[in-house]
């Protein structure tokens, strides 16, 4: 370090005790959790294809995601003669980032290759992409949760076929003339929120399937997609429709976006507010069957939620050691303090355990056509874990943010993004009650959907003491035993999530499934992170999520 002396003229200190920068970093080879996961489920065949994105994600990827958040998107209703014109504008990092994780299979992998292992590899592109980039998960998850509601539509063929192609197109023409396709959604009205039936968006036929609407869409996600899947009111009740922005029969379809949002976070992507004055739309799936046809699209969101809130849990617990291995205090680096340990192998287990919960429910998705206990499994974890993973990321951000100190509150750090990035999941696609209450629902009507959920317990069994203390209380609950009062969901799904994380890190051989179990399920564990018991390895713990 020089001494005052030895400064060149003018300069009044040396730069000193700081990090070098983050990137480039390879974010699949960082990530044991996440490669032993992808092997576990059965995405083995992808792995090449996962080291490539991982080493982009760590390295290019955030280096366009910083300009495309950073330029907002602006919406541009009218031309500069006066014309309607209803087109957003992005930063052209945006469009870039668009067309590589498209081209890689973010969005479309699991339909245009469709193979045992698809939904598992395309889930961990998506966990690998939103660490560095998540504004652009959104256009990107809406458009792989589609293919199967465009199914229900066979005249829709061509469109879910470029919906899964490996191409993007960022230009605003008619679907016809494309390669490939973007999708967005717009269910949520002003007087409706969750409750879509409340929904006051008409919708007249014209003939066949093709019908008119006119109504609006409080939020209306992506506004620059190709077509949405929006739902409507038609004679025989609220029906789902594929509503394209050019008119099949040439022309602009007849949708005004209103504004956009100014939103928190999730800077990158637009989210509007649209009216539609008689916007053509052709039906999807029977009339009346709205919510049943549109129910597969949302699953598939609630998982990449999961898969987002993983993500940015574990962007941050990378940027909190990082830092802390690099940044000394006190004599020594940050991360040899007992108490920053602590911390650190925290947020590792919390991290972990993540990303364990959303890739088996990613497997379970992938053999659910083949497999009616995996069906079920899917079903009601895809719930508790949109519910406990999202809940969870902004606490655990706000901890990472700490490690930095101040560092961590400066738009540098990528902090700061994560952290206006971190509650939008536990909102979207159903905020924490209507995940809870979806879980009450399965238990109740499903009763198939309780019992695969124990059997994934029981498999566990006789392989951690605080898990075989916890399983047998909620055994009585999912087999339908112990009947479950609504005003408790919450704590039955955050008891459900955590045993459940418990029973995969343990059947997975995890080297910190013991020390998740010994301080999430033992009651040890406080309200915050760097809680954990004394006799655990926080070290060896933290070298695991994140090698130094």
């Amino acid at each position: 370090m020089d001494t005052p002396a030895e400064l060149p003229p003018f300069a009044t200190h040396a730069v000193a005790n700081q990090p070098p920068p983050f990137a480039p970093r390879d974010l699949w080879a960082d990530d044991a959790a996440l490669r032993e996961a992808v092997e576990r489920e059965g995405g083995g065949a992808f792995v090449a294809r996962l080291q490539r994105y991982g080493a982009f994600a760590g390295d290019g990827l955030l280096a366009l995601s910083v300009d495309a958040h950073r330029d907002k998107p602006r919406l541009r209703s009218h031309d500069a003669f006066g014309h309607r014109i209803d087109t957003v504008e992005f930063h052209p990092n945006y469009h870039a980032i668009m067309g590589a994780a498209i081209e890689h299979g973010v969005a479309g992998l699991s339909w245009h290759e469709p193979a045992p292992g698809a939904h598992v590899a395309r889930a961990a592109l998506s966990y690998l992409h939103h660490q560095s980039e998540p504004g652009t998960s959104c256009p990107l998850t809406m458009t792989h949760a589609s293919a199967p509601v465009l199914r229900h539509a066979p005249a829709l063929g061509e469109w879910m076929r470029k919906a899964a192609a490996p191409h993007y197109d960022g230009r605003d023409v008619a679907a016809a003339d494309k390669p490939g396709l973007t999708l967005g959604m717009g269910m949520t009205e002003k007087q409706g929120g969750s409750d879509v039936r409340a929904n006051q968006t008409v919708a007249t036929a014209i003939g066949g399937d093709e019908y008119e609407l006119v109504g609006h869409k409080w939020f209306f996600s992506a506004p620059m997609s190709d077509g949405f899947l929006v739902l409507g009111q038609a004679p025989a009740g609220l029906t789902c429709f594929l509503l394209p922005r050019w008119h099949p029969h040439g022309g602009k379809n007849a949708l005004r976006l209103m504004r956009l949002k100014d939103k928190l976070g999730d800077w990158s992507n637009a989210s509007s507010e649209v009216e539609f004055q008689n916007a053509w739309a052709q039906r999807v799936g029977e009339e009346g069957r709205g919510v049943a046809t549109i129910i597969e699209m949302v699953m598939l969101t609630r998982l990449d939620c999961m898969l987002g809130s993983a993500g940015e849990m574990r962007m941050a617990l990378s940027q909190a050691l990082h830092h802390t291995r690099h940044r000394r205090a006190f004599g020594k680096p940050l991360a040899e303090h007992a108490l920053m340990r602590n911390v650190l192998a925290d947020l590792a287990l919390e991290s972990e355990a993540a990303t364990a919960l959303a890739i088996r429910v990613a497997g379970a998705i992938d053999r659910a056509p083949r497999d009616p206990r995996e069906a079920a499994l899917a079903r009601i974890a895809t719930a508790i874990g949109k519910y406990w993973i999202c809940k969870r990321a902004p606490a655990f951000v706000n901890e990472a943010q700490e490690c930095l100190g101040g560092a961590g509150y400066v738009e540098e750090s990528l902090l700061p993004r994560l952290y206006r990035q971190a509650p939008l999941n536990s909102i979207w696609e159903g905020s924490g009650n209507i995940q809870c209450l979806d879980v009450l629902r399965a238990l109740a009507r499903e009763p198939e959907a309780g019992q695969a959920l124990l059997a994934e317990l029981d498999a566990a069994r006789g392989r951690d003491d605080w898990l075989d203390a916890r399983i047998d209380p909620l055994a009585d609950a999912l087999s339908g035993r112990t009947p479950l009062p609504e005003a408790q969901m919450r704590s039955w799904v955050e008891r459900l999530a955590l045993a459940l994380q418990g029973a995969l890190l343990l059947r997975a051989g995890s080297p910190v499934a013991a020390a998740f179990c010994r301080s999430r399920l033992g009651g040890g564990h406080g309200l915050g992170f760097g809680t954990l018991p004394d006799e655990l390895d926080f070290v060896a713990i933290a070298q695991r999520g994140v090698p130094a």
